[in-house]
């Protein structure tokens, strides 16, 4: 079978370093053989003239993203999710999860059947090897992050409280059908009545749960991790604040070891101080890197739709309009990318590309229980980033094709 291959100075694998790697690829985008090769002489020369090292990663994978490039993911069309997809393997995506958004219980089931076709068409074209024989390079939607309609109202944040539902295992059933088994993520407040009940039927089936949009204490939230909640949503957003005798949710998210924990590092959502008491207590192994971007991302400032709210953008903000005509800027999703994501880290906290890295790609998928999805060994799917000398994302291999970044 034919190969080509691809070299770098390093290779940041899932869980070490590889220096020199020579990364050979099949035709059909998985990897032959990852060997360490010796720097020759035209290499260290190069390097002595000041040639600019660089880095193989693995790509991405975002968990939590209602849209980009003007299309919401709750559109529910192959169309939608394949510019989402297009866009998001610009800034170094392999992988995302189509997030929802509170609305109308009918709304909500339609968008659910049509991202489950655009995923259907995704696997049969990643199958087939549709993507390495040089179509469209997209990132692929592996499965649906549910957030809402289980949410508190307290916390609800943009999600239109006429459209909240008590958490119910039969209208979750309902979802799941829709979906056709798509789901893989459920963010519930766990303060809700029912709430325990949903969350352990959720893990039985296999969703992951993820607390969030909650007005919890913390007896309620060591009580959701008991019965299997695996993350936490948005940490510190729309979450009861913290308290030096109640520490609420925010306060057991950081705590709890086995818990994993998303942060949206924009520095708009979180202050830097916030990020860094984050990353310590959640460490590399526990901590997520997500967007929630929206569809205004990578678009001008304008106004955009988030399912049925219209949202408007200015200077890197997403704000609910309606709250606007009454002085309020409630936060509606991000314009985040996830290569901003990681270079915004490391900025806030001076973590190494290596450590940011894992939280954008590693984490998330041991998370979802999808650990082969980012992991870099033989028979995996070929996706890299390629970074420079100092850290600046310069491409993106998708099932060893190259996507230009923007």
């Amino acid at each position: 079978m034919k190969t080509t291959l691809l070299t770098a100075r390093r290779l940041i694998a899932t869980d070490g370093v590889v220096e020199n790697p020579q990364i050979a690829i099949h035709a059909d985008g998985t990897i032959a053989s990852i060997e360490s090769g010796e720097r020759d002489a035209k290499a260290a020369d190069a390097e002595a003239a000041g040639a600019e090292e660089t880095t193989l990663t693995p790509a991405f994978f975002d968990i939590h993203v209602h849209g980009a490039a003007g299309h919401d993911a709750m559109e529910g069309t192959p169309e939608a999710l394949s510019s989402i997809g297009g866009f998001l393997a610009t800034k170094g995506v392999a992988y995302f999860l189509a997030t929802t958004v509170t609305a109308p219980i009918d709304r909500t089931l339609r968008a659910l059947e049509g991202i489950a076709d655009a995923i259907d068409t995704a696997n049969e074209a990643a199958k087939s090897g549709a993507t390495a024989r040089g179509t469209e390079i997209c990132a692929q939607p592996v499965g649906i992050h549910i957030e809402g309609p289980f949410l508190s109202h307290a916390k609800r944040g943009v999600h239109p409280a006429a459209e909240l539902q008590p958490p119910s295992i039969e209208l979750f059933q309902r979802m799941q059908q829709a979906a056709r088994g798509h789901i893989r993520l459920l963010t519930i407040a766990p303060e809700l009545p029912g709430a325990l009940d949903l969350i352990a039927h959720a893990i039985r089936s296999g969703v992951r749960v993820s607390l969030g949009h909650s007005d919890a204490t913390a007896a309620q939230t060591r009580a959701a991790i008991a019965a299997g909640a695996t993350s936490a949503t948005h940490t510190f957003n729309a979450m009861r604040r913290l308290d030096h005798r109640e520490p609420g949710i925010a306060g057991v998210v950081l705590d709890a070891h086995s818990l994993y924990a998303e942060l949206i590092c924009d520095g708009v959502h979180v202050a830097p101080e916030f990020v860094r008491l984050w990353l310590r207590a959640k460490g590399e192994d526990r901590a997520i890197l997500m967007t929630d971007g929206i569809s205004a991302t990578g678009m001008p400032d304008a106004n955009y739709m988030l399912g049925e709210l219209e949202v408007t953008v200015k200077n890197g903000r997403c704000l609910l309009t309606s709250s606007l005509a009454d002085g309020i800027e409630t936060l509606a999703g991000s314009v985040l990318t996830m290569d901003r994501a990681v270079a915004n880290l490391r900025r806030f906290t001076g973590a190494s590309l290596a450590t940011a890295v894992r939280l954008a790609s590693r984490n998330p998928a041991r998370m979802l229980g999808l650990d082969n999805l980012t992991e870099v060994a033989v028979g995996r799917r070929a996706n890299f980033n390629l970074y420079s000398a100092t850290g600046e994302l310069r491409q993106t291999i998708l099932r060893g094709k190259v996507k230009p970044v923007q």
